[in-house]
């Protein structure tokens, strides 16, 4: 294949030497992916795949401000009000491919520089080689609109150490590059003035270089860093977000009179009640999933009962359409969420159910 490009528009696919290249291209919105991008790309990994002289993929984000800002919110608010199916054949269509991402057999690079949330994460974060920079703000602010972290969020989540991944969970906030190191999110940080000549530097990797030799090249302009500030609060989140209740997190946190613990807990008077017990559940039987898959099914039934909720429309309301801030949740209490309300979030949806394309 020569360099022609294999996808052109709000997604830019093609060959650069012997690099496979995927650029996000909504810079104004910075990177928010569509459904046609991530048809998109599933086409520009096939292509790739096949082709005996790509060596390796690069994702990346056209512009300054970040890599992706997640999904297209706005789109799924309109038909979400319209009880349109959206919901149904986005989340299906993403997680899908965040599947194919964690297991595609050629070496993977996400360059996560700046702004990198939600779907941004589910194409970056579950790759073999994920570098950050001194730019990058990571953050799965799920729960600020009345749903949970998704794309495989939960599965990463409860794979950081200790409560560091229920702490950004529950509360969605940002991570900085060496954070996302600590968290498990990325492998290496890159300072942003080093990641064209990193880019050029893979563009002439040879096909079949082994994974491990993408790593010592990457190695070669990173930083070394390992950890952020989240790392020395570590002790304090563990002891805070041990419990299996929310109910039992805010009774630590209002035990707890330092700054920091204040901090959190208006933090999470701002997030949805449900969501956050739900977001809570979906981490702690993670922890016990055997895969990415079983945790993107689990996540899948949660969010089409999500799509169905005034939680969803309401906390989307606040946060983009009008940008109020201001959501009037329901319930607005945490002990006012029932068990029977978040059932639903766990129940089987039959002939709905995630299925992956080879068979699991």
């Amino acid at each position: 294949m020569s360099d022609a490009a294999v996808v052109e528009g709000d997604l830019i696919a093609r060959k650069e030497g012997s690099a496979g290249i995927i650029r996000l291209n909504r810079p104004k919105a910075i990177n928010a992916v569509t459904l046609e991008m991530f048809h998109d790309i599933d086409k520009a990994l096939d292509v790739f795949e096949a082709d005996p002289d790509v060596a390796v993929i690069v994702l990346e984000g056209a512009g300054e401000r970040g890599l992706c800002a997640g999904g297209d919110i706005r789109a799924l608010w309109e038909s979400s009000k319209v009880k349109g199916d959206l919901g149904k054949i986005l989340w299906r269509d993403e997680y899908i491919l965040n599947a194919r991402i964690k297991k595609f057999p050629k070496p993977y690079v996400a360059f996560m520089d700046g702004i990198v949330m939600g779907g941004g994460v589910g194409l970056s974060a579950h790759s073999r080689h994920r570098v950050v920079t001194e730019k990058t703000k990571l953050a799965m602010p799920e729960v600020g609109l009345g749903f949970f972290p998704d794309v495989g969020g939960t599965y990463l989540l409860s794979r950081s150490p200790g409560e560091i991944g229920t702490y950004f969970g529950i509360t969605g906030q940002t991570m900085n590059g060496p954070d996302a190191i600590y968290a498990k999110f990325a492998d290496a940080v890159v300072p942003s003035a080093k990641l064209a000549a990193l880019r050029e530097a893979l563009t002439k990797v040879r096909p079949g270089t082994a994974s491990i030799e993408i790593d010592k090249l990457i190695a070669g302009f990173a930083t070394g860093e390992t950890s952020g500030p989240v790392a020395a609060t570590h002790a304090k989140i563990d002891d805070w977000f041990a419990h299996d209740r929310m109910e039992d997190i805010v009774a630590a946190l209002e035990a707890d009179g330092s700054e920091l613990a204040q901090a959190t807990l208006k933090t999470l008077a701002e997030k949805s009640p449900r969501g956050m017990v739900v977001t809570l559940k979906l981490l702690r039987l993670a922890r016990n999933a055997a895969t990415l898959e079983e945790c993107l099914v689990r996540e899948y039934r949660a969010a089409l009962e999500v799509f169905a909720s005034d939680d969803f429309r309401e906390g989307v309301r606040a946060a983009v359409i009008d940008k109020d801030r201001n959501p009037k949740w329901s319930p607005p209490r945490i002990g006012d969420v029932t068990p029977a309300m978040v059932a639903p979030y766990f129940a089987e949806i039959g002939a709905d159910e995630l299925k992956f394309p080879d068979g699991r």
